[in-house]
């Protein structure tokens, strides 16, 4: 870790305003972990959107399972994608709906590659890939 280095900003006070009062929401106890809290997440979309290396991530599914045969598409992707899928987590939603949360780490390009598949796969009806860091590179 590098050593503690302290610099101004410049902001208009309108939004100086805001920002303390998403600090405040969020329990930040100074700007600066705030601060850094946004820093950190903004490294970690670069890095992702480049898409380059090993990510993590989580892909959330919502689909019914009664349309037929979905579940077993959705079994049968998810084997093809075994070295990439960590764990994955199923709740019955009510009596049609299930959701599905998938814990993702790899190749970026292959996490992408099977998060559309998943959510593209017919009967799906929401989905949404969110990636991360797997925080090697991270300060």
């Amino acid at each position: 870790m590098g050593k503690t280095i302290r610099f101004g900003v410049s902001l208009d006070s309108d939004l100086l305003e805001k920002f303390d009062q998403h600090c405040e929401e969020r329990s930040y106890q100074t700007r600066s972990e705030a601060i850094r809290d946004l820093i950190r997440n903004t490294l970690v979309q670069r890095e992702w959107e480049q898409a380059e290396g090993d990510l993590a991530g989580t892909l959330t599914l919502v689909y019914d399972h009664h349309k037929s045969g979905l579940s077993q598409r959705l079994t049968e992707i998810q084997h093809d994608a075994h070295h990439v899928i960590q764990s994955s987590l199923h709740v019955h939603l009510d009596h049609y709906n299930c959701l599905e949360v998938i814990i993702l780490k790899g190749e970026a390009e292959t996490i992408k590659d099977l998060g559309q598949k998943l959510i593209s796969t017919k009967g799906v009806k929401h989905g949404n890939l969110a990636l991360t860091t797997t925080g090697k590179d991270l300060i």
